[in-house]
């Protein structure tokens, strides 16, 4: 079986090398459960499809179903409180995901940082500028500039799932990387440009709710029965606050501490993030799905979606925009970073991946229906284009993948490797003694099983009656 090729001790920092194995150990656990959220969230898009194109009187009555406490301004449509509140759920564990990069990730290096991040903006700026000249072009609207700027990393990793690609575990955490600088701009996009009037009153409980939260976690106060009352309250307050709700939920997750300390084996972000994301992936964001991706996708409406200049603009800037300006990015970066690409890949998977960050749906729906808010025809317009735009990424970047399925999947396979079967992959071993001497008793074993059995071959051989 064919080993990753070492990367060569240079002036040149290596760009996609084998991860650290904590950063190994770490990744696969988080896209073990963002996997699994994906598929279920590209099933909850299926059925909120099948649903409003079949039975859409009734989909549409559950969606405008208000309940909540009127008086604290939290009488909600099902729809509203799947993007608000079920959404917040989301982002505060894109918020501790976004704190680990920072402090024990990928992201706490300035200098290794700097490629994802001119990536990600890259791959952000590229897609905005494409929807606003095809707008501009054409006449429409630009306030949709922001819908394809955004990657959902379950979607994109649910892709990799149905395609069966084993990606090398350094393109998958460049990947969510990437996803995770996105949620951070996405979030900046979303409460500088969707913010039309604040309640200071309620702003000012709210970063009073935030302050005891801080508090609260830097005395190590513990208890569920405390923080998710106060969770509820602070985002109740951000509510009506005018600032989308989901705000707070990043706002509290980049208040975990996500260092570890002595004797602890899980920093406490890193504990409640492994508590918190199944729920997250597996019923927040796929009820979203389910009450935000029900558009009508009859012929007309598809058709629709190439003629308008707001909705043409959303499906270049997922699937033109992203590629171009993440792969660009990227590549420029290298060239004055110093970087150099690992050698057991090629600028075709680069491009392949940033393709697949095309896929652009949770917060790509959530930023449509704020930027058209009160334009129902043209949200719908809208989710149907980051439907159209998500799959054509989709099918781009699995084809792009396929081409190299067997490279990655040698490569994957390699770093995977066990054989001494103590739970830690070879290649993290080559300067452990220990792991040798492990290897060696194997080997010797497994060489006198072969003795032995040559032994018995030969006697056999020897019988008169043995054929020539």
């Amino acid at each position: 079986m064919a080993t990753p090729t070492p990367t060569p001790s240079s002036s040149r920092r290596p760009f996609l090398a084998r991860l650290s194995l904590p950063e190994r150990n770490y990744l696969t656990d988080a896209l073990r459960t963002e996997t699994v959220g994906g598929v279920i969230l590209l099933v909850a898009a299926i059925a909120a499809l099948v649903w409003a194109n079949t039975f859409g009187s009734s989909y549409a009555a559950v969606s405008e179903f208000h309940f909540g406490p009127g008086s604290l301004g939290l009488n909600l449509s099902v729809e509203h409180w799947a993007a608000d509140g079920l959404l917040a759920v989301f982002f505060f564990v894109a918020g501790v995901e976004l704190k680990r990069e920072l402090v024990a990730g990928e992201l706490r290096d300035p200098r290794a940082a700097a490629l994802p991040v001119v990536a990600a903006l890259c791959g952000m700026a590229v897609p905005a500028v494409v929807y606003t000249l095809v707008a501009v072009t054409g006449g429409g609207s630009t306030d949709g500039w922001a819908v394809p700027t955004a990657t959902d990393i379950a979607f994109a990793l649910a892709v990799l799932a149905v395609i069966g690609t084993s990606l090398p575990n350094a393109l998958r955490a460049f990947l969510l990387t990437l996803a995770v600088v996105d949620d951070l701009f996405a979030i900046l996009i979303i409460a500088v440009f969707f913010t039309e009037q604040i309640n200071f009153m309620a702003l000012t409980g709210a970063f009073i709710g935030l302050a005891v939260f801080y508090l609260l976690l830097r005395r190590n106060v513990r208890g569920w029965y405390i923080y998710v009352p106060l969770a509820l309250v602070i985002w109740g307050l951000m509510y009506n606050s005018g600032i989308h709700a989901t705000i707070a939920g990043v706002a509290m997750g980049l208040m975990l501490r996500c260092t570890r300390r002595d004797g602890e084996t899980h920093s406490p972000g890193e504990h409640i993030e492994h508590l918190i994301r199944p729920l997250s992936a597996g019923i927040a964001v796929p009820l979203f799905a389910l009450f935000s991706a029900g558009v009508s996708l009859s012929g007309g409406a598809l058709a629709g979606v190439f003629t308008r200049p707001e909705t043409l603009g959303v499906v270049l800037g997922l699937v033109a925009g992203k590629t171009i300006g993440i792969f660009g990015g990227t590549w420029l970066a290298t060239r004055f970073t110093k970087a150099e690409l690992n050698k057991d890949l090629a600028w075709a998977d680069v491009f392949a991946v940033a393709s697949l960050a095309g896929i652009g749906f949770t917060v790509s729906l959530l930023i449509g229906e704020l930027a058209f808010a009160g334009d129902e025809d043209m949200i719908n317009e809208i989710k149907a284009a980051v439907l159209l735009g998500s799959l054509t990424a989709a099918v781009l970047s699995g084809v792009l993948l396929k081409l190299r399925v067997r490279r990655y999947r040698t490569l994957y396979e390699a770093e995977e490797l066990d054989e001494d079967e103590d739970g830690v992959p070879d290649v993290y071993e080559q300067d452990d003694p220990e792991y040798h001497l492990r290897m060696a008793a194997i080997h010797e074993k497994k060489a006198a099983e072969h003795r032995r059995l040559a032994q018995l071959a030969g006697a056999a051989s020897s019988k008169p009656d043995s054929p020539a």
